[in-house]
C-alpha cells in the first residue's frame, strides 16, 4: 500500500527493512523544508540511536534520486527537502 501523500507543509519519508524496523514505521510525514544534511539530525532526535545503527550505512533518495549524505564531501551540501517531496531511507541489502 503507497504512503498517503504528505500533509501541506511536510515531506514523505519512507523506512526499508532495518530502518522500518528500528522506527517500527514503514513511512512517516516530516515538516519541510529541511536541508539534507540535517535530516538525519532529525531523525536522530526522534530515534535516539538509528544515526549510528542504521543511517550510517544507509543510501538516501530523493524523488527517487540518490543524493550523497556523507557531511564531509557532499555533492550538494545545501541540497533541500522540500514540501510534497519523497524521501526513502534504504538500509544496505545483503545477499548470500
Amino acid at each position: 500500500m503507497a504512503p498517503a501523500k504528505a500533509p501541506t507543509g511536510h515531506f514523505s519519508i519512507l523506512y526499508f527493512a532495518a530502518a522500518s524496523s528500528f522506527t517500527k514505521k514503514t513511512s512517516e510525514h516530516l515538516p519541510a523544508p529541511v536541508k539534507a544534511r540535517d535530516l538525519f539530525a532529525r531523525l536522530e532526535e526522534r530515534y535516539p540511536g538509528i544515526k549510528e545503527k542504521v543511517l550510517a550505512s544507509c543510501a538516501v533518495t530523493v524523488n527517487l534520486e540518490y543524493i550523497d549524505m556523507d557531511e564531509d564531501d557532499a555533492a550538494d551540501p545545501d541540497k533541500e527537502i522540500r514540501e510534497g517531496d519523497e524521501v526513502a531511507i534504504i538500509p544496505p541489502v545483503s545477499s548470500g
